[in-house]
């Protein structure tokens, strides 16, 4: 039977040289029972200023707390580590990357509840999760689900994300359901993790809130300047490159 393994990190930065200092995680296995996680854990390298401006975790938080890879959740990471499990967490390239950097090879099957949200959302402006939260009302229902599990919900804080998460991951099957009937959904999760999403419109930028295909019309040499000197993400660049031909 399947565990579902939500979870959220904070770091000292979101450079290379940059490591985890706060797991977040909620396991849910099959009957929905929940282990809920929320540890923080020491590193050498230092935070970064603007990192503390966004977690509030500060140096003296993290004395005497064990490294990332000595932590409850990360060896139940590694107990559950196979391809029956998932493993979700919104943009989760991000948090791979920082469990990666530990020594971690994944075997799960992966959902990223941000590209998803793209796919099944494709309406909303943003799809930032603390934006989502309010969007879709799902703070109306955070309270009672924390209580539950003894969370204190911050925002921008791993095991708050993830409680957040936990909610609107109900929201994503749900849609699923609606758009997908013939589909299992959280199968379906993970095939939309796997497909880059093509944006209809900027979000950013001079031509922001412009269609993208009528700006590849009008200014080709923009859109190539975009494509080869700025760092998009992965769904932009795909779109570029089809509008672009």
């Amino acid at each position: 039977m399947p565990y579902y393994v939500l979870f959220d990190t904070e770091t000292t930065g979101n450079q290379e040289e940059d490591r985890v200092i706060q797991f977040g995680a909620m396991i849910v296995d099959q009957q929905g029972k929940v282990e809920a996680h929320d540890e923080l854990c020491s590193t050498d390298v230092e935070i970064k200023l603007e990192a503390m401006e966004v977690h509030n975790i500060t140096p003296n938080l993290l004395e005497g707390k064990p490294k990332a890879t000595e932590t409850t959740f990360y060896k139940r990471l590694e107990e559950l580590n196979s391809n029956e499990n998932y493993l979700i967490a919104h943009n989760i390239n991000f948090d791979m990357g920082m469990i990666e950097k530990e020594g971690f090879i994944n075997s799960y099957q992966t959902i990223d509840t941000l590209r998803c949200a793209k796919h099944l959302f494709p309406e909303m402006p943003y799809h930032r999760l603390q934006y989502l939260r309010y969007a879709l009302e799902l703070y109306k229902k955070e309270e009672q689900e924390a209580a539950k599990y003894n969370i204190t919900i911050k925002a921008h804080d791993a095991i708050g994300d993830v409680l957040v998460m936990k909610l609107f991951l109900s929201k994503l099957v749900g849609k699923c359901r609606e758009i997908y009937p013939d589909y299992n959904p959280m199968e379906k999760l993970v095939d939309l993790t796997k497909t880059p999403v093509l944006i209809k419109t900027f979000r950013f930028g001079k031509y922001k809130g412009r269609d993208i295909a009528e700006v590849a019309q009008e200014d080709t040499g923009y859109l190539n300047w975009m494509r080869t000197n700025l760092d998009l993400d992965e769904d932009l660049k795909y779109t570029l490159d089809k509008v672009l031909g």
